[in-house]
């Protein structure tokens, strides 16, 4: 068995972090699903471990900034994972304990301060409790929470094996 590059499993997760993002905007764009403010932040964990993943592809020959990449890599599947369980957590209440639904994003943003608007943003509203896809009987969120989970995975193996690889002994 050859073991795949660090540099190549970077690239692989920037590829399937654009892939996300560009179904994300078919959805929104194309099939008029507007994203609630769980989807939003799901996005933005989705575009920071894309983020890492290309850090990581493009600065794998210094250790240390493949260290950062990968630790950028575990925060912001962590990120996106905790927000994605959120968001199946709503869609699993019954319908008299969802939360209320509240004001548009652009509304929020115009009106409110930044830290009122990113605490409404992760707390969630009734909007995200609505679930209008699912393929193979999960929801969208619950799909983005499979896809963390395996970015967290992912980051953590390349963290492992580029400490591993600092200790390794020289070849001659």
């Amino acid at each position: 068995m050859f073991p795949i590059s660090s540099r190549l499993i970077g690239l692989g997760v920037f590829t399937a972090c654009a892939g996300l993002l560009a179904s994300a905007y078919y959805f929104e764009y194309v099939l008029y699903m507007d994203p609630c403010p769980l989807c939003i932040m799901q996005r933005i964990a989705v575009l920071l471990v894309g983020v890492a993943g290309l850090l990581g592809f493009l600065l794998s020959r210094n250790q240390m900034a493949s260290l950062l990449s990968h630790g950028l890599m575990i925060l912001s599947a962590i990120l996106g994972l905790s927000v994605a369980a959120r968001h199946v957590w709503i869609q699993s209440l019954p319908a008299d304990q969802v939360p209320t639904c509240g004001p548009s994003l652009e509304y929020m943003v115009d009106t409110l301060p930044w830290a009122e608007v990113l605490a409404v943003m992760l707390r969630g509203n009734g909007n995200c409790a609505d679930s209008h896809w699912s393929f193979i009987g999960l929801s969208m969120p619950q799909w983005v929470l499979v896809w963390f989970v395996g970015f967290l995975l992912v980051g953590i193996y390349l963290l492992i094996t580029t400490k591993n690889s600092k200790n390794a002994p020289e070849k001659v």
